[in-house]
């Protein structure tokens, strides 16, 4: 998969705009359980106070509250809180019992002073509470009592008392206080200010509705941006995943265009349409979920991680537990999984070659009546696929019940667990399910990256196959320096002392072969089947390379020269007619677009085409379906020779191009054919001697070598393989019957 790396290159921009698109969206969700916590905690608990330390406090509150301090709190307290005389009308709106009564209100301080003054006035309201409950343990029960509706009257009254209480009994409720959780003392500190509020006038519960309201709407900001980060990321991701895909076709496609008959014997076409659709699909899939998974849940699984042990460190093996059964659970399935990955894009290969064989060859087929073996066929390529993809899928299933158990399971311990820390004063409702949702993003984090490891094995197999194509060298290639063409040797083909074979064969398909074609003539060759006629004139376009010895042609060595300028040379018929999707006119045009209509016309009228073109409706412009399929074979290669005539080329070859004609259209063709190519160099490979019966040079082929050269008249005299050609088509003698 690294291999491709380099197709996102060009997309490094997005890349960096999805990461820190992600980076937002992780930090929004992951603020969105400690908000929930707050307005529990606070807007539900605490009645929307939120600090401690109340901003006013009544004289008789302030007296009360300061009695239970130390020195050092109390001088703190005192340094940061002013005294205000009853009256003054700044401050009566606000606080309307100010009135009636002085009142102290607390100054403009900065974020640790506020914390230190809530630490303090929560130290105080617990000492308070542990004197008086070692004096009368029934006269103040925290685990029972609305702290909220605190009357203080009882306490004011009782001041002198609690004022002349022992420095020992205040200094073990101090101390006693101090061991409280500060989570505990703040909440008690913020129900004692509550009160402290209702003592002056203030609405109380517009304070708790406002913080509910307050905290609400940021939490649906924070949601929204979230999602339009989630939405940004989605829509980056698939551009670059589809960008990187397409790329990749490109690639692939050309890599494919450049590649000789000996690269297409090593790659099937099935193979070939497999890695164009189907890998690079898989690996377009992957990339997208990548790009949003391996990146998002990472962040998400460390940022839950950081955020729950913020919330409470004492649960944090509840955790641990929950990432060593989804780690366990991961590796399990990649074990099991990983195998049956890759053997499943072969299997797809497999299924799409029975298909494509089946397709194309569905005449023979019915001709020879193996419907039903081509149906098994088919059905066991499509049952060995379909047991693989069950297999993979029912692993993947699995991981889902499991995951919700796990994350059930969590839940209740984090529940079970959080319950009885909230008893013991040491946990707060709101944390506890900030910490329940916590642990829900780490352990989604980590089916997230589940999932991409299940991707990952099948994704590798295909960017490996797809690497294979674009790092297979091609056997053919331009030269560095290209030469060029001699314009006094236009149409002159000459082999030289030429032998060839295949790769990897052992023995030569062709030995020694040399001659020359000129212009304005017509070179046949003949032989029997397997002499090697098709592959010598497949030489001369290069479509592989010589072995030993030189193809020349306009006095250049074809190696020297590149593919573009010797094919621009060529007019190509081959053996088996190839017409595209599209009209009869743009598969004649498809080597000269520039060609006008008169030229196209005249094209069709030499390759003896006008007669079924004239019969269609529709003329030149009648359609023509995927691969010629609505025209019958001597239609389609005489449009194919057409298409080759219309380039007007000084090279024309027929690779056996006149099998599928009947004799009458094969004779017009050759008379016509002659005074349109009187200055071209014509090379046919023909079956039928009639076919080259006037051909001004004909080379008879035996395995691989020449065993005449000559006219049809010098063959016949001294040429034992033509002569027994030549009798068995036309009879003793080799006249024409």
């Amino acid at each position: 998969m690294t291999k491709l790396l380099g197709y996102l290159k060009p997309f490094a921009v997005m890349i960096i705009a999805v990461v820190a698109l992600l980076f937002v969206q992780a930090f929004a969700e992951l603020n969105l359980p400690s908000y929930m916590s707050d307005i529990v905690n606070t807007g539900i608990q605490q009645g929307g106070i939120e600090n401690a330390a109340p901003e006013a406090i009544s004289a008789n509150g302030y007296k009360l509250i300061t009695t239970f301090m130390s020195d050092g709190e109390k001088q703190l307290v005192a340094d940061n809180y002013t005294l205000v005389e009853a009256g003054d009308p700044a401050y009566t709106q606000q606080y309307p019992a100010s009135v009636d009564t002085a009142i102290y209100v607390e100054n403009t301080v900065d974020s640790t002073t506020q914390a230190q003054l809530n630490d303090a006035f929560g130290i105080a309201s617990w000492t308070l509470i542990e004197a008086v409950d070692a004096l009368n343990p029934d006269a103040m029960d925290t685990e029972s009592a609305d702290m909220g509706n605190i009357d203080f009257t009882a306490a004011y009254e009782a001041l002198p008392v609690l004022e002349g209480l022992p420095q020992q009994v205040l200094d073990d409720a101090h101390a006693q206080a101090e061991q409280i959780p500060a989570t505990t003392r703040n909440q008690t500190a913020a129900a004692f200010t509550k009160a402290f509020y209702k003592e002056l006038g203030v609405d109380t519960d517009a304070i708790q509705s406002g913080y509910v309201q307050h905290a609400g709407l940021l939490m649906l900001l924070i949601a929204s941006i979230s999602a339009a980060a989630s939405i940004a990321v989605g829509f980056f991701a698939s551009r670059v995943a589809a960008g990187m895909s397409r790329n990749l076709r490109r690639s692939l496609f050309e890599k494919v265009e450049s590649f000789s008959l000996n690269e297409f014997n090593t790659f099937s076409t099935a193979s070939l349409i497999t890695r164009s659709t189907n890998d690079i699909t898989q690996i377009q899939t992957f990339v997208v979920m990548g790009i949003r998974m391996l990146l998002f849940a990472p962040i998400m699984g460390v940022g839950g991680v950081i955020m729950a042990f913020g919330k409470s460190i004492s649960m944090a093996w509840v955790i641990g537990l929950a990432v060593l059964v989804m780690a366990m659970l991961i590796i399990v399935v990649f074990i099991v999984a990983m195998p049956k990955f890759k053997i499943m894009q072969k299997l797809v290969d497999r299924l799409n070659l029975v298909t494509r064989e089946s397709l194309s060859g569905m005449l023979v087929i019915r001709a020879f009546g193996t419907q039903k073996h081509e149906e098994k066929r088919f059905d066991d390529a499509n049952q060995d696929l379909t047991k693989t993809t069950l297999f993979i899928n029912k692993v993947m299933v699995s991981m889902m019940p499991i995951m919700m158990f796990v994350m059930n399971g969590v839940s209740l311990l984090i529940v079970w667990v959080g319950a009885h820390q909230i008893e013991q004063s040491a946990l707060q409702v709101g944390d506890m399910m900030a910490y329940i949702q916590y642990a829900m993003i780490i352990i989604m984090s980590f089916l997230m990256i589940a999932v991409m490891f299940i991707m990952v094995p099948r994704a590798s197999v295909a960017a490996q196959r797809i690497h294979e194509v674009l790092s297979t060298e091609a056997t053919i290639n331009d030269p560095a320096m290209a030469q060029q063409f001699d314009a006094d040797k236009r149409g002159v083909v000459e082999f030289r002392d030429v032998t060839f074979k295949y790769s990897g064969a052992e023995e030569d398909v062709l030995c020694n072969i040399s001659f020359t074609a000129q212009p304005g003539q017509t070179t046949a060759f003949i032989g029997s089947t397997g002499s090697g006629k098709s592959t010598l004139i497949n030489l001369i376009p290069r479509f592989y390379d010589v072995t030993d010895g030189q193809v020349l042609v306009n006095g250049a060595d074809v190696r020297e020269v590149t593919q573009h300028d010797l094919h621009g040379q060529i007019g190509y018929v081959p053996q088996k007619g190839m017409l595209f999707s599209g009209t009869i006119d743009s598969n004649i045009r498809y080597g000269a677009r520039d060609a006008s209509e008169e030229e196209v016309e005249r094209a069709a009228q030499v390759a003896q085409a006008m007669e079924f073109i004239s019969s269609k409706e529709e003329g030149f412009q009648s359609p023509i379906a995927e691969s010629g399929s609505n025209v019958s074979g001597g239609q389609k290669q005489r449009l194919s020779i057409a298409r080759a005539l219309a380039t007007k080329a000084p090279i024309y070859i027929f690779d056996d191009t006149f099998s599928a004609l009947d004799s009458k259209t094969d004779a017009n063709l050759r008379a016509a054919l002659k005074s349109y190519t009187s200055d071209s160099t014509v090379l046919i490979v023909a079956q039928r001697v009639s076919t080259i019966l006037h051909a001004d040079q004909i080379i008879v082929l035996d395995d691989g070598v020449i065993v005449g050269k000559g006219t049809h008249e010098q063959l016949m005299k001294d040429c034992p393989t033509y002569i027994e050609i030549a009798e068995s088509q036309l009879g003793q003698g080799g006249g024409i019957a």
